[in-house]
C-alpha cells in the first residue's frame, strides 16, 4: 500500500504523572488497551506475559498501516527474565504459538533469542479499557516477574540506577495500572524525517538520503575531530522517525520507527537505547 512519507519527526516525552487519554499521545508502563486477556502475548521463552512497555497514539503522517490503525503497542521480555540468553524451552513454543492471537500482532527476536512482540491498535481498541494480563502457562518454571505484582513503573524504580530514578519524583504506585504519560512535539529541525536509517557503509538497500547526526572536522576520521551537527544538537533521546542516535551500529529501518531508552517502559538493554520498525516490524538493540 503506497503511502506518504512524514515530513516531521517528533521528540516523546515521559512525563512524571499519570496519563490522562484526552490530552496525552500514549503512555509508558501500565497495561495495553482494548484487548482480551487471550490476545495478550506471552512470552515464548518463559511462558509468562510479556510486559506491557509503552503504547503510542501515532500521529496521522505516521499511520502507515492505513487511517483506522493508530497506535502502537509494545511488549518485551522482563527485566528480571533477561540475563546472558534464552534458554532453549521447545515445549513452552509450541503451546505459545498454538494460542489464538491478535489479528495484528508481531512477534520479533533479539541477538539473545529474547522475546519482543508489537500490536497495531484501532480507535476503538485505543479507547478501550485497559486489559488483564493473562495467567502464565502451566509449563512456565521461571520466577514470576516482579512486574506481574507491583506493575512494570514500580518494578522499573525499585531496580533502577540512580539517574534513570531521576525520571520521577518519587516511587510510582504498586499497581498494574500505573502509568506515566507520553507528550509529543515536532522536531524544528530534522533533515532525516521522511527517510529509512542506514550506514553508508553497511546499508543493504538503495540509499535514502539519510545523514548521521555527526561529522569528523575534515573528514578526518577521530576523537578530537568529532562533532555533532548544529541542527541535531536539541533532539530527544525518545523519538518518532527522524534522526536515529543508537548505542552501537544503525539498524536499517524504515521512516516508521521510535527510537527509546530503557526507562521508556523499564528494560534490560544493558544501559543502552531500542529501536521499534513498527512499518516493517523490526525490533533492535544495544547495550550502552
Amino acid at each position: 500500500m503506497a503511502f506518504a512519507l512524514p515530513s516531521r519527526a517528533y521528540d516523546l516525552q515521559m512525563l512524571d504523572r499519570p496519563t490522562e487519554r484526552a490530552r496525552d499521545q500514549g503512555w509508558v508502563y501500565g497495561l495495553p488497551p482494548g484487548i482480551t486477556s487471550e490476545q495478550w502475548p506471552l512470552d515464548p521463552v518463559t511462558g509468562y506475559p510479556l510486559m506491557h512497555g509503552f503504547t503510542l497514539l501515532l500521529p496521522e503522517d505516521y499511520r502507515v498501516h492505513g487511517a483506522d490503525i493508530v497506535a502502537v503497542s509494545f511488549f518485551a521480555t522482563a527485566p528480571d527474565h533477561n540475563d546472558g540468553g534464552a534458554p532453549d524451552g521447545p515445549e513452552i513454543r509450541e503451546a505459545v504459538m498454538a494460542r489464538p492471537a491478535h489479528p495484528r500482532l508481531s512477534r520479533m527476536t533479539d541477538i539473545l533469542d529474547y522475546e519482543y512482540a508489537a500490536l497495531l491498535l484501532t480507535k476503538t481498541e485505543y479507547d478501550g479499557a485497559f486489559a488483564t494480563p493473562p495467567a502464565p502457562l502451566a509449563l512456565a518454571t521461571a520466577d514470576r516477574p516482579r512486574w506481574l505484582d507491583v506493575g512494570g513503573a514500580c518494578a522499573f524504580f525499585e531496580a533502577a540506577a540512580p539517574y534513570a530514578k531521576k525520571m520521577f519524583s518519587a516511587s510510582p504506585r504498586a499497581d498494574l495500572s500505573e502509568t506515566r504519560a507520553i507528550t509529543l512535539s515536532p522536531r524544528a529541525n530534522d533533515p532525516n524525517a521522511g527517510k529509512g536509517p542506514q550506514d553508508e557503509h553497511t546499508r543493504e538497500n538503495p540509499p535514502t538520503g539519510y545523514q548521521p547526526y555527526y561529522y569528523y572536522v575534515g573528514g578526518v576520521p577521530g576523537r578530537d575531530n568529532f562533532r555533532l551537527h548544529d541542527w541535531s544538537k536539541d533532539h530527544a533521546h525518545n523519538h518518532l522517525g527522524g534522526t536515529m542516535r543508537p548505542c552501537q551500529a544503525v539498524p536499517e529501518m524504515s521512516p516508521f520507527y521510535i527510537e527509546f531508552e530503557e526507562y521508556f517502559g523499564g528494560y534490560n538493554f544493558g544501559g543502552g537505547n531500542a529501536q521499534l520498525d513498527f512499518g516493517d516490524m523490526k525490533f533492535d538493540w544495544a547495550c550502552g
